[in-house]
């Protein structure tokens, strides 16, 4: 099973890449705005049911198949890295809006809040990167099968990430408004969140692969 010490980090490193700006946060926090946090919880449980997709891929194989072959796990690593440096650089870039600025959005049917929740995630190159490059480092041969390794991350994943969701669709409008009233901020919070960003990227980069 997963040591302990390694199911924290990797809850740590789950909950930094929930935390981080994208399609989800953006989405989630946009619609609980425009039509309330009803319509936010519906959306939620789509992107829910599409974190489900994502780490019964990892599960069945990919994981596997990426800790076998060292050149695949490297070239993946590294595209791990790039990625984060990328949405660190989105976060930055000139003309870069924070998720807090709120986009508009037409109210859609309980139905279609669930299917466009599942679809943002579903195409998330955030979440495929994670479970493509950073999840497989967290699985050993050593700790025993890879598909209950996988089952475990990966429900930690949706646990941690549900939970933090869970609570932006429900204080959406109150963050928003603030951060309305505060505007400074915004950008302080683009800045830490590329900071941060910047700091997994290198840590991805350097870390050796487990179970050789």
């Amino acid at each position: 099973m997963v040591p302990m010490s390694d199911l924290l980090l990797f809850s740590v490193a789950a909950l930094i890449v929930v935390l981080t700006p994208g399609p989800n946060m953006i989405y989630l926090i946009s619609r609980s705005i425009c039509q309330g946090r009803k319509a936010g919880v519906i959306s939620l449980f789509g992107v829910l049911a599409g974190f489900l997709v994502h780490m019964l891929a990892a599960a069945i194989g990919l994981t596997a198949l990426f800790l076998a072959i060292p050149l695949a796990y490297e070239v993946l690593k590294w595209a791990g890295a790039l990625y984060l440096l990328y949405l660190a650089w989105q976060a930055v870039k000139p003309g870069a809006r924070s998720p807090f600025e709120a986009r508009q959005l037409e109210e859609d049917r309980p139905m279609k809040l669930f299917l466009m929740g599942f679809l943002t995630n579903l195409l998330n190159p955030k979440i495929a990167v994670f479970y493509l490059s950073i999840f497989p480092q967290f699985v050993s041969p050593e700790h025993g099968a890879v598909f209950l390794q996988s089952l475990v991350l990966g429900f930690t994943q949706i646990g941690v990430s549900f939970t933090v969701n869970l609570a932006i669709a429900l204080s959406a409008a109150g963050m928003a408004s603030w951060f309305q009233r505060n505007p400074a901020w915004l950008a302080v919070q683009r800045y830490v969140m590329a900071s941060v960003l910047a700091g997994m990227a290198a840590k991805l980069a350097t870390e050796q692969r487990q179970g050789v």
